[in-house]
């Protein structure tokens, strides 16, 4: 675990603990139950050219951020056949809600190997969920002009 894990908002500490207090089989499958639990964005909440591709995912991932408040609103859209994938954008949608863009703008990028996922899932499929979070930060920190 990193030491910026300290650092850490409650919401995604608690992911975190959940992951943490499993055997690696059952990190696996709490992943897979994360991944049933992403929302579904509806139809035209997102503009169709809002979306951004998370190129470090090999399956088609996308992030759009609402930031217009307070508390930014991550969006994420993934394929249901690319299920561990579709459980990291869940967690971070899930993680990040209620936070404000500061908090998020403090996660560390490294918050993928802090759940203990390196015997469940490839190195490459961690690398992208660190592309998921390093995405919605610089939409944050760098909003569209207009």
């Amino acid at each position: 675990m990193s030491d910026s894990a300290a650092t850490l908002p409650q919401s995604l500490r608690s992911i975190q603990d959940d992951f943490l207090a499993l055997g690696v089989n059952d990190r696996l499958q709490l992943l897979l139950e994360f991944s049933d639990e992403l929302p579904e964005v509806p139809d035209g909440i997102v503009p169709e050219d809002a979306w951004e591709r998370v190129t470090e995912c090999q399956s088609p991932v996308f992030i759009h951020v609402d930031g217009a408040t307070d508390e930014p609103t991550v969006y994420a859209s993934a394929p249901a056949e690319a299920p561990t994938t579709r459980g990291f954008a869940s967690i971070l949608v899930q993680g990040f809600r209620g936070l404000n863009t500061d908090e998020i703008l403090a996660v560390p990028l490294d918050f993928p190997q802090s759940l203990g996922l390196e015997e469940a899932v490839s190195l490459l499929r961690l690398r992208g969920m660190a592309g998921m979070i390093w995405r919605i930060q610089r939409q944050l920190s760098q909003p569209a002009a207009g």
